[in-house]
């Protein structure tokens, strides 16, 4: 798949551009004073915008989690829980907390 080029503009249009540039009256250059003021802080003046960005993604973090660790099980063991499919882990846990007395775990 090629991109496509973006055409060059002539003078006249690029001086056309800049004309109707400076006549927007949303469109201001910023001085050196206010650079050197610093102005009100972007979360102040967009807090919405701002709430947005800091908001965290996916799944919100777990009370409890799971510890890692490394276990050697027969290989059979592992062969009968894999061949249970997606979730043979979790599965293996709650039977693992089951033979040990515990109450259910969390989901």
């Amino acid at each position: 798949m090629s991109r496509k080029r973006i055409p060059e503009i002539s003078d006249a249009e690029e001086a056309e551009i800049q004309r109707q540039i400076a006549q927007d009256p949303e469109d201001c250059e910023i001085s050196d004073e206010e650079i050197a003021e610093g102005g009100k802080p972007f979360r102040e003046v967009f807090p919405e915008l701002y709430g947005s960005i800091l908001r965290s993604r996916g799944r919100p973090p777990l009370e409890t989690t799971k510890t890692p660790v490394t276990i050697r099980l027969d290989p059979d063991i592992v062969e009968h829980y894999k061949a249970k499919g997606k979730g043979w882990q979790s599965q293996m846990n709650d039977d693992l907390r089951k033979a040990a007395g515990l109450k259910a775990g969390r989901r």
